[in-house]
């Protein structure tokens, strides 16, 4: 496996279909954050202009959360890769022969595979008839290591159990990227989150943030203010 180094674990989720809102995020975190993550609304609304825009300015997480057959995953980390951008996902559940196909044309592109979203937790997979979420998450995280992922996506409450089962980056395990990132207060559509340091104790290397420095009044002085905090 790949080892990858990550000086600033912060990536803000640029995820809004306000163009103009997007690029001033980007302008008044630069310099605070460690990397661009673009989900689906926002590729999807902007495609591969506004790609090509944030990542000569830094690294780029499109995040697609990929999860069909082999054949069409292939095809879509091949034109994944003709963007430049240094992270994707796929879905851990497509298995072995999916997550391999994409990695196959993958090239410069290091693949991300998603255990369980932090939407969901025991509960509701519990309601679609699934392990609960320790269980669900490690036989994942199992699966897309062995089949060569460089990463998992998975929440800060899996992070301490899977760096024990793989290993940090520097003895080889996967780079641990990590969503949800909240504070103390915040309620939303996110199940199972934690703040920032938390999961940084834990042991992520990427720490996904957005609403908490997008839906700032400042965005750049919340951005500054929480890469301050990891760094006390």
């Amino acid at each position: 496996m790949t080892k990858t180094t990550i000086s600033n674990p912060l990536c803000i989720a640029l995820d809004s279909p306000d163009r103009d809102r997007i690029t001033d995020v980007a302008e008044a975190t630069l310099g605070y954050i460690g990397m661009y993550k673009i989900g689906l609304t926002t590729h999807i609304t902007f495609g591969r202009e506004l790609v090509e825009e944030l990542r000569v300015r830094l690294p780029v997480f499109l995040d697609l959360k990929l999860h069909d057959i082999p054949a069409q995953v292939e095809g879509a980390v091949r034109a994944i890769a003709s963007l430049g951008v240094s992270y994707t996902t796929v879905h851990a559940a497509g298995g072995t022969d999916m997550i391999r196909a994409a990695l196959g044309v993958a090239e410069d592109v290091k693949v991300l595979a998603v255990t369980v979203l932090t939407s969901l937790d025991d509960e509701v997979l519990a309601q679609m008839g699934l392990p609960k979420t320790t269980d669900l998450v490690a036989g994942l995280a199992e699966i897309a290591v062995d089949a060569g992922a460089h990463g998992l996506v998975c929440s800060a409450h899996d992070v301490a159990d899977l760096r024990a089962r793989f290993g940090s980056v520097d003895e080889g395990g996967p780079l641990l990227v990590v969503p949800g990132i909240r504070t103390l207060a915040a309620v939303d559509d996110q199940r199972r989150t934690a703040t920032a340091t938390g999961a940084l104790s834990a042991g992520a290397d990427v720490l996904v943030v957005g609403r908490p420095i997008t839906q700032a009044p400042d965005p750049g002085a919340a951005a500054r203010d929480l890469l301050r905090s990891l760094q006390q």
